[in-house]
């Protein structure tokens, strides 16, 4: 659903063909060949925020998924015994496809030196929430993040674009693209920027905007979802330009057919959105 005073742009939409980036499975595949997906974040009090994202990318293909969380009293997801939970360390020293932070991390000082070994991982890198918010506020930091020689993705909503840009959130939303492309440049990234019309720029100067979703979107643990998405399709072989625009096209997609059941817009949790996001990309249907 596009917002109201917003005509995007036709040569710019992320269309239904994006779906072919990720071909069909050969019938004699193995979980190997799916990659492996870390989650590294869900301080006390936000554990919720990383299991959102490690179920989404179990859902979405990930091959194996492991998180890890900062509250220590969390062993097992009882909902979803896929996930392998492990300590933050075990699971920085573990090896991986792509490595997700953020999601629930908090801004301690135990998540900002979690976050400075992220940086120095070989998977290709997911930031999103608060290990947005800690890059943006350490100078040593952001370093790490542009010297990177592996893939580096970024997930800001436009405050947290702001604050990585060190601007205030009404520049972001005058001009959104140019945000995006802003964002690229500063951190030698990948960017989704969050919002109706979702924004996905690459270091080639390429963007996209995305007009699947709709306000029942505007909950807790919706970017929490997209970013277990994003982890498992790159984990899967997509490149990374693709695999933003996959998952932002499948996540209001799956808003939107939830909305035409009834499930929406009010009340529309992250974890209908992931189930329905899987349907969606089992039968291309979208």
């Amino acid at each position: 659903m596009k917002p109201d005073a917003d005509p995007f742009p036709n040569d710019r939409l992320i269309e239904k063909t994006i779906l072919g980036k990720l071909p069909p499975r050969p019938r004699d595949s193995h979980k190997g060949d799916f990659g492996s997906v870390g989650i590294l974040g869900g301080a006390p009090g936000m554990t919720g925020a990383a299991l959102l994202a490690a179920r989404a990318a179990l859902h979405m293909g990930a091959g194996k998924v492991y998180a890890a969380s900062l509250n220590s009293s969390i062993a097992i997801d009882f909902m979803q015994p896929e996930i392998m939970l492990l300590g933050p360390t075990q699971l920085l020293d573990t090896p991986l496809t792509v490595l997700a932070v953020g999601p629930g991390l908090g801004r301690s000082e135990q998540a900002g030196q979690l976050l400075e070994i992220a940086l120095q991982s070989p998977a290709i890198l997911v930031l999103d929430a608060d290990a947005l918010n800690l890059l943006a506020e350490s100078q040593s930091l952001k370093k790490l993040a542009q010297n990177r020689t592996r893939p580096t993705l970024l997930t800001p909503h436009p405050g947290e674009a702001a604050r990585l840009l060190g601007c205030d959130t009404r520049t972001i939303q005058r001009d959104r693209p140019a945000a995006a492309l802003q964002l690229v440049e500063k951190y030698c990234a990948w960017v989704v920027l969050k919002g109706a019309g979702s924004i996905c720029a690459a270091p080639d100067k390429a963007w996209r905007i995305n007009a699947t979703g709709n306000p029942g979107l505007s909950s807790a643990g919706m970017g929490d979802v997209l970013t277990g998405m994003v982890a498992a399709l790159l984990a899967q072989g997509a490149a990374p330009f693709a695999a933003l625009q996959l998952a932002v096209y499948l996540h209001g997609a799956a808003a939107d057919a939830l909305l035409e059941q009834g499930m929406g817009p009010v009340g529309l949790t992250a974890s209908e959105v992931t189930l329905e996001a899987r349907r969606l990309l089992n039968q291309r249907a979208v």
